[in-house]
């Protein structure tokens, strides 16, 4: 039986004896000192559920040799297509630039940037779930330790480094995917910061036979859109944080399948804990508190992209030949459940549904249609007026509700809103915008019959 700890032996040759010479362990033992540095720090983690340090260094790790640097051309081509973009979105919104500042990242940079809107959605998901484990674990085991061993609390830093490690590789597999600061529909960068990922935009535009500034161009229109959603509707990025808050405080764990669990597991042994995680144990119980803040993030989040969606669409019109076929493709990529839908779905446990997201679409397009886009942005002016869940089920119908009960005309009701002067081109008067001067923001599948709306008399 060995005197060394987590399965050290002796040097290969030697007797073991601790005597310090060449052959014996002691040197041995002295050349994993860096391990060992590195572990104690990863344990005395005290920052919050989720070992930031930890997940930070595997994603930067998973992006080791992924990761280009952004040339100078890169970066003043999308300084010039955000530019441009919010120029057209001029013309189809009241909602003035949301953009201070445009900066173009690399893999790299786009994960220390988003890394604390990350921490927040992260973190109530986690201290549940660790909080639970932590509760789990059976007394004797840990009085066994000793009162004064710093292993008694063993379990939050190995929880911690679990999430952490989980969220890191997330993350880094997500860098490598992502286009933008706003690509999950929750702003992750800084507030003002239209921000684009180049070498991304590169690998998402290969299939999509359409020029690399065509296609730059496109996804500048929806950062810029995104933007000035979230800069010109103060409540709206807190109501976000505040709903997925919601949903981490109605989470519950099966405590007895937990308890069962823990009785098997060595505190000393991480790997067995490691295991317990893998195994989907603590997968949050569905409670109907938590279904509800889940429906009305999953609604919240689809009404953001349905109006950015169209938005850009009236933006690109004719000007852009292209935009119908890489709106279906950014569609696609939602619909099949892309990486920064999983991801988001892995470390938050949300999941947008895409179908929401087109019938979100089709509900802006018809208050477009009756009430103008005044009339459309208004309802942004307060929480309150935004369309529900069942609204969403009935898109149209929804359309009708506004016009028949909202009686009132832009700017008025836009007072919560900071808009600037409102441009009379697109103003309220005419309910039936003729389809030449503001192009149909039609539904992204007009073969499909039950996805296609009929266009409003």
């Amino acid at each position: 039986m060995t005197n060394f700890p987590f399965g050290f032996g002796a040097g290969s040759g030697g007797s073991g004896d601790g005597n310090g010479d060449d052959n014996g362990g002691l040197p041995d033992m002295f050349a994993q000192m860096p391990f060992f540095a590195e572990l104690q720090k990863l344990m005395s983690w005290s920052g919050g559920p989720v070992n930031w340090d930890l997940a930070k260094q595997l994603a930067i790790q998973t992006l080791s040799g992924h990761n280009h640097s952004v040339t100078p051309a890169d970066r003043s081509a999308i300084a010039d297509a955000v530019r441009l973009a919010d120029l057209w979105l001029d013309d189809v919104t009241d909602l003035p630039s949301g953009v201070t500042t445009v900066e173009s990242w690399t893999r790299a940079e786009w994960l220390e940037r988003t890394l604390p809107v990350w921490t927040s959605l992260c973190d109530p998901v986690a201290a549940r779930v660790v909080g639970a484990m932590s509760e789990a674990m059976p007394t004797e085991q840990l009085q066994a330790l000793g009162p004064d061993n710093p292993l008694a609390g063993i379990m939050n830093q190995i929880g911690g480094m679990m999430f952490g490690a989980q969220v890191g590789q997330g993350l880094g597999g997500l860098a490598q995917e992502v286009l933008g600061a706003t690509d999950v529909g929750v702003p992750l960068g800084p507030d003002g910061v239209a921000a684009l990922v180049p070498e991304n935009i590169t690998e998402f535009g290969k299939d999509l036979e359409r020029g690399a500034d065509e296609v730059r161009l496109y996804l500048a229109l929806r950062e810029a859109a995104h933007q000035r959603l979230f800069t010109h509707v103060p409540w709206l990025r807190q109501r976000l944080l505040d709903t997925v808050d919601a949903y981490a405080r109605g989470i519950t764990v099966d405590m007895s399948s937990i308890e069962s669990a823990m009785q098997g597991i060595d505190p000393m042994n991480p790997e067995g804990l490691q295991d317990v995680l893998s195994g989907g144990l603590f997968t949050p119980q569905n409670t109907p508190e938590q279904q509800a803040a889940l429906r009305r993030l999953e609604t919240l989040l689809a009404l953001v992209e349905g109006w950015v969606d169209t938005t850009v669409s009236a933006a690109a019109g004719d000007r852009m030949p292209g935009a119908d076929a890489m709106r279906e493709a950014s569609r696609r990529r939602r619909a099949t459940g892309g990486p920064a839908e999983q991801t988001f779905a892995t470390l938050v446990g949300l999941e947008l549904r895409p179908r929401r997201l087109r019938e979100a679409a089709t509900l802006w397009w018809g208050v477009t249609e009756k009430r103008g886009v005044s009339g459309r942005d208004a309802l942004w002016s307060h929480p309150d007026l935004l369309p529900t869940a069942d609204d969403l089920d009935d898109p149209l119908g929804f359309a009708d509700t506004v016009l028949s009960e909202a009686d009132f005309t832009a700017p008025d009701d836009l007072s919560g809103l900071d808009l600037g002067p409102v441009d009379s081109s697109h103003g309220t008067s005419d309910p039936d915008p003729d389809p030449e001067s503001e192009p149909e923001p039609t539904d992204p599948d007009p073969a499909d019959p039950e996805d296609r709306p009929d266009s409003p008399s």
